[in-house]
């Protein structure tokens, strides 16, 4: 009568949003989606809250100290890391950030970002499905 239940994990992702109301997109330099377009975030590691993995992955991977956040939206992912496909749910938050700070990308997981008011030609170079309906949700229902 023991059911073990193979549950996605979690992962975050900030749509981190500047004063000009652009969109700071992160360009992959590893795989999975090496060279294509994405958003900070990455997965939630043990013991840690949702908003901690986003404030954490944010700081990480941009150095950027996010001052406000909200939640948006989440979508299923897939992760296919060589050949192993893990399911995940991804939650995405719109988030700000001291406008005097500057990104500071790891380079070891990105090599450039852009500010950007996301084009249909960008949103086509995106890394995972997930961050593109986001994004695609973010601009339909911004003020």
């Amino acid at each position: 009568g023991y059911a073990h239940f193979f549950g996605p994990v979690a992962a975050v992702g900030g749509l981190v949003v500047n004063r000009n109301d652009e969109l700071l997109m992160v360009r992959r330099a590893q795989d999975p989606g090496k060279g294509k377009w994405g958003l900070p975030g990455g997965f939630v590691d043990p013991g840690e809250t949702i908003e901690q993995a986003l404030h954490r992955e944010v700081l990480e991977e941009t150095h950027l100290k996010i001052t406000a956040s909200r939640y948006l939206i989440s979508y299923p992912n897939r992760y296919d890391y060589q050949g192993v496909v893990a399911p995940v749910m991804d939650l995405f938050f719109v988030c700000e950030v001291d406008a005097d700070e500057q990104v500071q990308l790891d380079e070891q997981e990105l090599d450039h970002f852009d500010w950007v008011c996301p084009s249909p030609s960008r949103l086509e170079q995106m890394a995972f499905p997930s961050n593109r309906r986001a994004i695609e949700y973010w601009m339909r229902t911004k003020r």
